[in-house]
Order: structure tokens, then sequence, then C-alpha cells
């Protein structure tokens, strides 16, 4: 799968309360999620974004509560992907359980500046920033998770899984 899209940039320690204030927890409907992704952080996020913009974020990602309306919200704003140099273990599975590719790179991070155009295959791992022709190499997800995000999440990798068997 081949994702493009522009890069929204963003610091360290971004944590699931900014991803998604606690104030929305009581919302379930992920288009309601995605008016609210990031706003305390960034309040010109959730009107500018565009489908397949593409998130990169410095160090721990995602930290702090286990909550997977964080994900949720990121995936309906339509962002495509998320690139860090790290992210917080429970909101890494969260998001590939809920079909939202995140690759670790450090050095795309780096190469990568706010608004460049990011070209990501997610079959080899190459993100491209497109605005200066750098390319990164992430590690690729192995086929099984490919799958998993290219159905949606787990949900649909499991009935797909069921109905094979």
């Amino acid at each position: 799968m081949i994702l493009k899209g522009k890069a929204w940039r963003y610091g360290r320690n971004v944590d699931t309360d900014v991803i998604i204030p606690a104030r929305y927890l009581n919302v379930s409907e992920p288009a309601e999620l995605a008016k609210h992704c990031l706003e305390d952080l960034d309040p010109g996020f959730a009107c500018g974004v565009h489908p397949g913009d593409i998130i990169v974020a410095e160090e721990n990602f995602g930290s702090g509560s286990s909550r997977e309306h964080a994900p949720v919200a990121i995936k309906a704003a339509g962002v495509s992907c998320v690139i860090a140099k790290s992210f917080a273990r429970i909101f890494y599975r969260n998001a590939i359980n809920i079909g939202l590719p995140i690759l670790e790179c450090p050095e795309a991070v780096e190469g990568i500046g706010l608004g460049d155009e990011v070209r990501v295959d997610l079959a080899g791992g190459r993100i491209e920033n497109l605005a200066t022709g750098a390319i990164f190499q992430a590690q690729p997800f192995p086929e099984f998770m490919r799958r998993l995000i290219d159905l949606g999440g787990l949900e649909e990798y499991v009935r797909e899984r069921l109905g094979k068997e």
C-alpha cells in the first residue's frame, strides 16, 4: 500500500490526552472524535487536515492512558500514517488493531518538515520526502500486519480469517 500526504509535525511526548482530550471520552462516534483531534495542541489541525495526510512526531508518541479513542480520532480525521521516533507500546498496538499504520523511523522524523509532501510504501517500509527527495527506511510490517491494516483493523482481519476456515 502506498500512502501520500502532507506532513503535520509535532514534538515529543504527545500523549493520548493531547490527541483526544478526556472531555470527549464519552463520545464513541469516530467522525465526532475527529473534530476534536489534537485541538488543545493544534487548534487548526481538525479543520486543516486532508485525507491521506501524515503525522510526524518525536519520541514517545501516544503515551499516557490506553484509550483506543486516540488512534481512532487520528484515523477518522483522515490521517493515513503516523511516523515517529518512538511510540508508547499500548498506542502502537491500539493503532495497528484499528488499522492505522504507524512507523518508527528517527531519520525520517529528522528529515521531514511541516507541510512537506511524504510518500510511504508500507510493504517496503520506504518513506520519501517528496519536497527534498530524501529517502528513509523504516522496518516494514510483516504480511499479516499489512493485511490487518489493509482490511481496516483487527475485527475485519479476524472475520476474514474465520471465513477462510
